[in-house]
């Protein structure tokens, strides 16, 4: 990406879609000093993040088996909401917190993130969340299949909940990730939220993965497959039209709205660092 010494001025005249913060393929919440990170360094971020995830939002299903429901359905939604917010407001500078491979796939499809980064993004995901889940099975033992998503009912029924919970995700994600007049500082909130919602509604449906890396790991640590093809076509189709329906119905930019940007307290408090 170009250099992130981008004036305001230049912005508002037209190179935003080229440069600093709102270069194609960074979320929009990205400040501008950090948005030329190394791969290396994203693909780390991604690593991390998708470890967190995966080991305490599943490791909360997992305890709550354990313990006979002390946590509680509403308390493992909490906790996938959580964790998805909290790691978007530490590593979305870096990454873009992607931590899901659908994510990174519709992001690519739209043109916001390079299909060069694809293959790293998604093998980081996958590794950290086989391994959170071997840590879980280390930890708890192999309670609750380490978090497992299975179909409550049939796999039609599961799939079609995934595809609309994902679809719901990625429509938000779209939002505050690629329209600069989106409240960015809310991103982590907003998509927190969402994770929350789908959860609490479809958990106890399909187990509202979203997340085929979420699912895969789990999957793998407790040598479960059945069903699995559900959370990797499931989450894929809906993140894909999560991400085009945003983009069709997303007003075209005007440079009064990189003007506001620039004097936005995000902005300015990233050309300060």
């Amino acid at each position: 990406m170009s250099s992130v010494q981008d004036s305001p001025e230049s912005l508002a005249n037209g190179d935003a879609t080229q440069k600093g913060c709102f270069a194609m393929e960074t979320p929009s919440w990205v400040p501008p000093a950090l948005a030329n990170a190394g791969l290396l360094q994203k693909v780390g971020a991604e690593l991390i993040s998708t470890y967190i995830l995966v080991f305490a939002g599943c490791g909360a299903a997992m305890v709550d088996e354990k313990s006979s429901g002390s946590i509680t359905h509403f308390g493992v939604a909490t906790s996938f909401g959580l964790v998805v917010m909290i790691m978007i407001y530490s590593v979305g500078h870096i990454s873009g917190a992607h931590m899901n491979p659908a994510v990174t796939l519709a992001f690519a499809t739209v043109r916001h993130f390079p299909w060069a980064h694809v293959p790293a993004y998604i093998g980081a995901q996958v590794v950290a969340s086989i391994s959170a889940s071997f840590s879980l099975r280390l930890i708890l033992g192999g309670v609750a299949k380490i978090g497992a998503t299975l179909p409550a009912g049939s796999d039609v029924q599961s799939l079609a909940m995934e595809v609309i919970t994902s679809y719901i995700l990625m429509f938000v994600v779209s939002a505050v990730a690629t329209d600069t007049r989106a409240i960015g500082e809310l991103a982590g909130l907003a998509v927190g939220s969402a994770v929350f919602l789908d959860a609490i509604f479809a958990g106890p449906i399909s187990g509202a993965s979203m997340n085929p890396a979420r699912s895969i790991g789990p999957a793998v640590a407790s040598y479960d497959f059945k069903s699995l093809w559900v959370y990797i076509l499931g989450p894929i189709l809906g993140c894909l039209l999560g991400a085009w329906s945003y983009t069709m119905i997303k007003l075209p930019e005007q440079p009064q709205d990189l003007v506001n940007i620039t004097n936005s307290k995000s902005f300015k408090s990233s050309r300060r660092r």
